[in-house]
């Protein structure tokens, strides 16, 4: 179930592309999921560099799944759960998503993955919402370089939370509908976001 989203935005799609399906995220994919997530190197650039540990593990896919808008990333090919994201209008303003929560096995980092899971969230996305935003820690350089290689822009917004006792400041980015490009592709090294 779903919560938060307007009527007509369907926040739990089955999203497929060339090379990653996206489905909506059910309790039973916890092992599967907790299998990518548990490489500490996928967390270390996150505000969150200790979700690796099962108990912080647990808790961040708890509350995708109590929010709703989770969804399970899979390799096309093979089948294979290679990580997750999420959409929220928790943090966002009105007419605005936020995409994020993203993660992906590294094996799957650099390549065309992560910019079609991203593009296809955001075809969906753009199709209801003015704008989608992405909030990411402001020190992730690879999330960042992604996100801008899809065209979003910085904004004047931030976003700070305390995590793993410090401050972490988000950088917030923005795509808005009119200036996205549907079914564009570009390429990105990044991961996490």
């Amino acid at each position: 179930m779903t919560t938060g989203f307007p009527p007509g935005f369907d926040a739990a799609p089955v999203l497929t592309g060339e090379h990653v399906r996206l489905r909506p995220m059910t309790p039973q994919d916890r092992a599967a999921l907790y299998a990518v997530a548990r490489d500490p190197l996928i967390w270390e650039q996150h505000p969150s560099h200790d979700r690796w540990k099962p108990v912080v593990f647990d808790a961040f896919l708890d509350e995708a799944l109590a929010e709703g808008g989770g969804l399970v990333v899979e390799d096309l090919a093979t089948g294979a759960v290679i990580g997750s994201s999420r959409y929220s209008t928790r943090r966002a303003e009105a007419g605005e998503i936020e995409i994020g929560w993203s993660f992906l096995a590294r094996n799957y980092w650099g390549g065309i993955r992560n910019p079609e899971m991203k593009r296809l969230m955001l075809d969906h996305a753009l199709s209801v919402f003015d704008a989608a935003i992405f909030m990411i820690g402001s020190e992730n350089r690879r999330s960042r370089t992604a996100i801008e290689r899809l065209g979003a822009r910085l904004t004047d917004r931030e976003d700070v939370v305390f995590r793993c006792g410090k401050r972490v400041e988000h950088a917030i980015y923005r795509i808005d509908r009119d200036n996205w490009t549907t079914g564009a592709t570009p390429s990105e090294p990044a991961a996490t976001s």
